[in-house]
């Protein structure tokens, strides 16, 4: 009896035991490189799948009775493991698979980006999973697999507020869910050519002319390649070639257009299908690219529009199946169109943007903010402002179009490719197969005229495309260039290196300079800590990133002038006066003092923030605390209650020993510093006193944390909260913000170094909070801040502000001046869905609000994710889409109006004489403006006013006017 009480364990207990335990990357690497090898992949056996719900095996198909049935494999246990402890799931079988676990939706449509994911990975690796398993007989059935995708169409199109919010994803989808017969052609000509270079390596500048400027030519191009290696290549390189010449031949066939028409039965009667029907009969034998595209763009914005309208789903799917071949029409016909003058040039332009909007890459209500076609039809020239107005507006459809791709896909590939990295190609993969890219071209030879007409070009090293840079902040550097293509999250960055990256990190240490594919947002902490500092920011494109590569590791010269070139150049190449600029200078003149002549560390109880205004910064607590009081005054309506604790609170507290310590915390952090000088004194390198005074502040951070706090403070709390906030402690979630005397000062803003603690509601994490905010300004990344801009950093004090949360619907950040366009009379604001918007560097929804009137959009938002605030405290993360924009006119004008108030106010209120723009942190909770911050807006004066950097802006007659007659 007892051994059978053992086998009982043994099989049931154990297996248990190990299902649900999340799996590493290794282990994952370790099950793909097994499936790889195995001649049935991640399948186990064959089976039929009978209508009543009976599986039988494979030479005993589902009787008649009972109804037809499938045939497929079944998954192996560990990749049905895989998918129940991680979300992932391989070699997906859409017969096997419902529909609403398919499409995902609470997991962010996750599985239905894997199985395109893992059609990608089996084109560019060899079948990938499938390895050896590719061609196990009878895995799965085509023709099922069509009708699944038929029968998820009509689920999944029958709900118009799902095609419309997803409407890029859905459309992407049908690329390659099978439900037609189609294949992606475009996507296996990528994958087969970048195959053959791997092996091949002569083949390389094939593959990156065939990826970057795919054309019909490239079929004579392979083919000579092929003859001209012959005696070179093995018979499995020729196969792959050949391979490769048919997939072309077949992919590069004219569309036909009579053949749209009669796959859309079911609209023909519609105002949309007598659009299709005029166009096939108009277009059907057209060669001439430059008449096809423009008459494609507009049918293809059309059904965009009346997809939406459309109510049957199978319409819905025939008008998305004739909306992807108007594509493939103007991606094969794009090179084809070679504009002899500017006139067709901004044509070019503008019709690509158009069926760019069409395909999805861009939101239709972002379209409509994107004029591309301002010439009149009479209008013989243009200014070159208005040049200027078209190429910037273009500019930001491509970096809006590659964002969407970015948006939609990241989280997917940013998991797969920590187990495999092939799977980062896939993004770039997804946006070369897009109009983008033609779109992208034609805008950069736009953006090459006018550099000619304004002598505002940029000088960047020797790579391609350089109109596609375009500076952010003003300021130069001289360093080692480092490109990082990968997540920049986990990167040591150094203060005297350059950086290149996909995205800015959101907790940027400093550096001597940085440009990114992805800005971002202008207003984010990062952004904002760089134009303090005066380092040099780019926005760029993704080809002028992998143009970079090649310098990687290389000491550049790198300026940004103060209109927006971009000089970048070999150390060995910099001019005399540019190295002049880099002469060592006295420590003392670049960096600033913390003034503590007026601090008050005797107040050591909790304040009211009623009780504070702007005269209490620095004194009794940070600006944040003494500007949000002064707030509180002007505007009590748009402000919430809140408690200070104020300097001397943190002062009293550090006065107790420190365990371990001879002596208290407060002597441990002077000792540190003291000693520090002495080690400079001895002569001891900066690396190592750093690395010291780095070692001794960890001891003292972790050391607050677990701080003994009085009781007195702890009684106080407990009664203010009831008393202030209105809520005894627990009951009320709540922000904690460090609030610095090292902050907001003339020169130096200090934005985002120091903790604050997002939506805590219990007693026991308030208090422990507390302390995790008071040790933050000793962490490495404020320290070294720090360090680079002040003299006396040992004398940083923490107040904390601590403010009810708001669970706001959106939030961001108002700058009181255009930073885009420089005038101190425009506004900047940026606003990101739920709490803590635009701060983190998240894609920010961004306007320019002008002074003469008139907004205008820079960037659309772009998360797939934001914060909201539950009353039980913590954060949830919610989806978003992008449909939509987050502000509303009404928002614009509240916002508007409210900037003006402050513009006069705020200086006769704090009776200060500061002249300059206000940053300002507000939000809007069911269209109710609330108030969290405002401080100066601190720009780097001296990149400001350099006079190199003065000398490298040329000066631009924005009222010249350029003949479109003008020959390109």
């Amino acid at each position: 009896m007892k051994k059978q009480i053992f086998i009982c364990i043994l099989i049931f207990c154990i297996p248990f035991m190990g299902i649900g335990q999340k799996l590493d990357n290794q282990e994952i690497k370790n099950l793909i490189d097994s499936y790889k090898k195995d001649i049935r992949g991640p399948y186990k056996e064959i089976r039929w799948f009978c209508t009543d719900g009976s599986i039988r095996q494979p030479k005993d198909p589902c009787p008649d009775n009972i109804g037809p049935g499938v045939q497929h494999a079944t998954y192996k246990s560990s990749v049905t493991d895989l998918g129940k402890t991680n979300h992932i799931y391989l070699g997906q079988i859409l017969a096997y698979t419902t529909k609403e676990e398919f499409w995902d939706s609470a997991h962010n449509n996750s599985r239905l980006k894997q199985y395109q994911l893992d059609k990608y990975l089996r084109t560019v690796d060899n079948g990938w999973i499938l390895q050896k398993g590719q061609f196990y007989r009878g895995a799965l059935q085509a023709e099922d697999e069509e009708a699944w995708g038929v029968d998820f169409y009509k689920w999944l199109l029958s709900n118009t507020e799902n095609l419309t919010k997803n409407f890029y994803l859905i459309r992407q989808s049908l690329k390659d869910i099978p439900h037609n017969g189609d294949d992606n052609l475009a996507q296996i000509i990528r994958s087969d050519s970048k195959v053959i270079s791997d092996l091949v390596p002569e083949f390389m500048d094939l593959r990156v002319k065939i990826h970057s400027q795919p054309d019909a030519g490239d079929i004579n191009r392979v083919k000579d390649f092929k003859a001209n290696n012959s005696n070179k290549l093995s018979n499995e390189n020729k196969a792959k070639i050949d391979a490769l010449v048919s997939t072309m031949t077949n992919f590069y066939k004219p569309v036909d257009i009579a053949q749209i028409q009669k796959s859309t039965p079911l609209v023909k009667d519609s105002p949309i299908g007598v659009s299709i029907k005029t166009f096939a009969a108009s277009y059907s034998g057209e060669k001439n690219a430059a008449v096809l595209i423009p008459a494609t763009a507009e049918l293809l914005l059309d059904i965009r529009q009346a997809v939406l309208k459309e109510e049957n789903a199978i319409a819905r799917l025939q008008l998305l199946d004739a909306s992807l071949k108007l594509e493939e029409i103007i991606f094969k016909n794009s090179p084809q169109w070679q504009p002899e003058d500017l006139n067709g040039l901004l044509d070019k332009v503008c019709y690509l943007g158009m069926a760019n909007a069409g395909a999805g890459y861009i939101e239709l209500a972002e379209w409509e903010q994107l004029n591309l076609s301002i010439k009149g039809s009479n209008t013989s020239t243009m200014s070159l402002g208005q040049l200027t107005t078209v190429l910037e507006n273009a500019r930001r459809e491509v970096e809006w179009s590659s964002s969407m791709v970015k948006a939609n896909y990241q989280e997917i590939v940013d998991i797969y490719t920590t187990f495999e990295p092939k799977a980062y190609g896939f993004i770039d993969d997804k946006i070369r197969g897009s109009i983008a890219l033609y779109l992208g071209q034609t805008v950069g030879e736009l953006g090459d005229i006018i550099a000619q007409e304004s002598a505002l070009t940029n000088k960047v090293l020797d790579i391609d495309n350089q109109s596609g840079l375009r500076g952010l902040n003003p300021g130069y550097a001289l360093g080692e260039l480092v490109v990082v293509s990968g997540s920049p999250d986990e990167i040591e960055v150094s203060s005297d290196k350059i950086y290149v990256f996909q995205r800015p990190p959101s907790d940027l240490k400093p550096i001597a300079g940085i440009a990114t594919v992805s800005e971002g947002n202008m207003v984010s902490h990062v952004q904002l800590l760089a134009r303090n500092m005066g380092i040099p920011n780019t926005a760029l494109g993704d080809d002028n990133l992998k143009s970079l590569q090649k310098y990687n590791g290389e000491r550049i010269f790198y300026a940004v002038s103060n209109k927006g070139n971009v000089i970048m150049k070999l150390e060995k190449d910099m001019s005399e006066e540019e190295r002049n600029l880099f002469v060592k200078i006295e420590r003392k003149e670049e960096r600033i003092e913390v003034p503590i002549e007026n601090i008050r560390l005797d107040e050591t109880a909790i304040l009211n923030l009623r009780s504070v205004d702007a005269e209490d910064s620095g004194k009794l607590c940070g600006p944040k605390a003494a500007n949000l009081g002064q707030l509180k005054k002007m505007f009590p309506e748009k402000v919430v209650e809140g408690l200070v604790i104020p300097f001397g609170i943190f002062r009293d507290h550090m006065d107790q020993p420190m365990p371990n310590q001879s002596g208290s915390y407060w002597e441990f952090l002077n000792s540190t510093f003291k000693q520090a000088e002495s080690m400079r004194s001895d002569g001891i390198s900066e690396g190592e006193v750093e690395n010291y005074q780095l070692r001794q502040l960890e001891s003292l951070r972790e050391a607050i944390k677990v701080m003994p706090m009085k009781a007195e403070f702890i009684s106080q709390l407990e009664r203010d909260f009831k008393e202030v906030l209105g809520k005894a402690i627990g009951e009320i979630p709540v922000f904690l913000r460090s609030d610095t005397n090292m902050e907001d000062l003339k020169n130096f803003t200090g934005a985002g170094l120091n903790l604050t603690i997002f939506n805590v509601a219990a007693k026991e994490k308030i208090i422990s909070g507390i302390k995790d905010v008071w040790a933050s300004p000793y962490s490495e990344r404020s320290f070294k801040w720090r360090q680079k801009y002040l003299l006396n950093p040992e004398n940083v004090f923490p107040s904390i502000l601590v403010i009810p949360s708001v669970d706001v619907d959106y939030s961001g950040v108002l700058i009181t001046k255009g930073i885009s366009s420089g005038n101190p009379e425009d506004l900047t604001i940026a606003f990101s869905r739920g709490a803590g918007g635009a701060v983190d560097g998240q894609s920010a929804e961004t306007y320019l609000i002008k002074d003469i009137g008139g907004t205008q959009l820079l960037a659309p938002a772009r998360e797939m994710y934001h914060n909201r605030l539950p009353a039980t405290g913590g954060t949830e993360k919610r989806m978003s889409t992008f449909e939509n924009f987050i502000l509303s006119q009404e928002n614009i004008k509240e916002i508007r109006d409210f900037a003006k108030t402050i513009r006069i106010t705020m200086p006769k209120e704090t009776k200060s004489d500061y002249e300059g723009a206000y940053d300002v942190e507000l939000g809007f909770q069911n269209n109710k403006l609330w108030l969290f911050q405002i401080r100066p807006f601190v720009e780097n004066k001296k990149a400001l006013s350099s006079n190199y950097l003065e000398s490298i802006t040329p000066n631009i007659d924005l009222n010249k006017n350029i003949p479109l007659s003008k020959k390109i």
